[in-house]
Formats: C-alpha cells, structure tokens, sequence
C-alpha cells in the first residue's frame, strides 16, 4: 500500500508537488494521471526515496522507503526502463539485483520467463529495443515478488501483444490482493485495467476516484445515441420534450436530458422506427480532459 499524506516539494519558489494526499490500495490497480508537468514523476520519485519531501509524509505498507529492511521485497518500480548499465546482459542485470537481496538465480529465470525476455536474455541491453527494455524493467519490478508494484508508463513501445500483457499481468497482481499504481497516458488502457483513477495537476490533487466514477463525470455521460428512419421528425418530437438534441454525421441523434427508454417512446408516438437506441457510458479521456483543462501548463497552438 502507497499512502501519501500532505505530500508537498519545493524546488526554490517552484512547487513541484503541493499538499497531495491519497492512498493506493491492496488489491487495486490505481492509475496515476496529469499533465506533463504535474509532479507525478515527481510524486513517484518521492515514493521511493529519491527525492525528499519538502513536507508532508509518503509511505510503502507504513515506512517509509528508506527504513524499508528488503525494498524489492516490499515495493517494485520502474521509472526509467533505460536506466540499465548498457553493457550488461538482462540476465546479469536482473542477477546483479537479485543478489543485493539475496534472491535465487532462479527466480531471476523465472521473471525473464514470466515477461518473455528468454530469447533475448543473453544480449546486452544497448541492443534492445525500446519494447523488450520495458519488460527488462517490469521483470526487474517483479523480482522480488513484492507487494507493491509501481510502473511509469509500461505500455511505451510495447507492441500490441505486449500492452495485452501489460494489462492482464497488473489486473492478475491486483487480484491476488497486490497494490498496483502506475502512470499512463493511455486513457483507454486504463480505462480497462484501472479499478481507481488519481488525478492531479500542478502538483495538486483534482480527483481521487474509480473510474466510474470519473467517467460519469465526461460530457457525454448520461448521452443517449438514437437513429431512426425519421430523424427530423424524431428530432422535433424530442425538442418538444424539453431534451437538448444534436444531430450527428452518420444520421444519428445525441440527446441529453431523456432516459434510453423515454427517448424509445417519443419515437413511438411520432411514427419513426428506431434503427439503433442506446446510453454512452462517459469517457474516461473525456472526463480527464475535462478535470485536468485549468492545470494543463502547455497548450498547443493553432494553425497560423
């Protein structure tokens, strides 16, 4: 478990992190969302003793990371999948970390397993790929069978197949009762492998949810989608209900203000057949785009 409490850094009159508190969850994968710029970097690097906190506390199940006796048996992170001695194999790198807490040889075959580097576990890592260092750096997370998992962005250059594994690799931590926090800017894959969203801008916390609950948050939360072989006269039948109707490219409507099922019936009443009827969800990107629109620091410009 990841518990922040008032976590704040300063660097001279820059406040990088300020007053940030929440908790990551045994058995939870937490998503850790902001702009660039937002102090999650930051926030991580705080979390692991690399940074010291201005103020406030943040802990790893209760200490903090340097009063931890085994830190990879407690807590496994990856940053900076790039920050590997160039000149080492992954084999000899992950054994190198395995003997600083006296992990088996074995174990360090089993993660080259577990993360598919076995036909590249003999070259030296400046030869790979920026998918195959990424599983370099996962397995390196998962070599001491920690409690706690902490990845920045563990989809980047990842192929497909690989973002699969990702996501079925935290949701399966997760579910064996492990805290699962990692960064993305991938709304959609967290969107299906989150349980909970925190989100924060210039160093501030703007939301601390689950993802259902951020996503009914979206614009098109509560929208419904209808098309019919009448659409203008749908559209005027709704008006008339006191519903807000947008007519889309494809002939559709999307109507706010009316449930699916009165949306159905006004479409009864008016003679129209109705091809296609349904509730949006809400979006997650949505959502966030919306929640984090005052703290984004860069925007980019229009055309000229």
């Amino acid at each position: 478990m990841i518990t922040a409490e008032a976590l704040t850094k300063r660097y001279g009159t820059t406040t990088a992190v300020d007053g940030l508190s929440f908790t990551a969850h045994p058995g939870t994968v937490t998503g850790f969302l902001g702009p660039n710029g937002a102090g999650k970097s930051t926030t991580m690097r705080m979390v692991l003793g690399l940074e010291r906190p201005t103020a406030g506390t943040v802990t790893v199940d209760g200490r903090r990371y340097a009063d931890l006796p085994a830190p990879l048996h407690t807590i496994g992170a990856m940053l900076d999948a790039r920050s590997v001695h160039p000149g080492r194999t992954a084999f000899r790198h992950l054994l190198a970390l395995a003997r600083t807490h006296g992990i088996s040889r074995s174990r360090v075959e089993e993660v080259i397993g577990l993360t598919g580097l076995e036909p590249v576990a003999g070259r030296r890592v400046r030869t790979f790929s920026l998918g195959m260092g990424q599983r370099l750096g996962i397995a390196a997370a998962l070599l001491g069978d920690p409690a706690t998992l902490m990845l920045d962005e563990p989809v980047n250059g990842l192929d497909p197949d690989g973002v699969l594994w990702v996501r079925r690799l935290v949701r399966d931590l997760a579910d064996e009762g492990r805290t699962v926090f990692l960064s993305s800017h991938l709304m959609h894959e967290l969107a299906l492998c989150a349980d909970r969203v925190v989100i924060i801008g210039r160093g501030r916390l703007l939301a601390d949810a689950s993802v259902e609950d951020v996503r009914r948050r979206s614009r098109s939360a509560g929208l419904v989608r209808v098309r019919s072989t009448d659409p203008d006269v749908l559209a005027r039948a709704l008006t008339q209900l006191g519903a807000e109707v947008v007519g889309q490219h494809d002939g559709a409507l999307h109507v706010r203000g009316l449930s699916a099922e009165e949306v159905g019936a006004a479409a009864g009443r008016a003679g129209t057949v109705v091809l296609e009827l349904g509730s949006e969800g809400g979006s997650l990107e949505e959502a966030y785009l919306d929640i984090t629109s005052g703290a984004v620091q860069h925007h980019a410009g229009g055309s000229r």
